[in-house]
């Protein structure tokens, strides 16, 4: 066991979950607290003392954490937002690695053809590699015959 015991594990016990009312609440309260702090600062009498200022700030707050709530929910569908094969308009929304993958596969398959055409640098060199060992094969088997040839000349006189 580590020294001084376990800390924070309470095992067994049921886990406590905030909604995301309660999240939105607090964080409310939290600007508004913020919010009544910053008046004070710059001199709370002025802005208490004109309900229509008052009110024209909370409009513009709530508006505000309207906006920040649709830029979050939409920037949270962006990132979940899977990337589809396809037309150039999903090449943007590929990754970097899958477009390299994409890239190295279409390169592999345009040097096969390639290479079955006979037209690659290395496909060259196979095929003159190729054409010596032919010829060599060739050579051997001509020299192959022509002792096997001897040889039964060679027997058939000595009888």
């Amino acid at each position: 066991m580590p020294k001084g015991g376990r800390k924070g594990a309470h095992i067994g016990q049921a886990r406590q979950y905030t909604s995301p009312e309660e999240i939105e609440a607090q964080l409310q309260a939290e600007k508004q607290k913020a919010r009544e702090e910053k008046e004070q600062k710059e001199g709370g009498d002025g802005a208490a003392g004109d309900p229509k200022k008052e009110k024209k700030s909370l409009d513009s707050d709530e508006s505000e954490d309207e906006e920040d709530n649709y830029q979050q929910r939409h920037r949270r569908a962006q990132r979940h937002r899977e990337p589809q094969l396809g037309g150039t308009d999903n090449q943007k929304e590929l990754s970097m690695r899958e477009r390299e993958e994409i890239e190295k596969q279409k390169a592999k398959e345009s040097y096969m053809k390639m290479h079955l055409a006979g037209k690659a640098e290395q496909a060259k060199a196979d095929l003159a590699q190729q054409a010596i060992i032919w010829k060599q094969q060739e050579e051997a088997a001509w020299k192959k015959e022509e002792e096997r040839k001897a040889k039964d000349y060679a027997t058939l006189s000595g009888k």
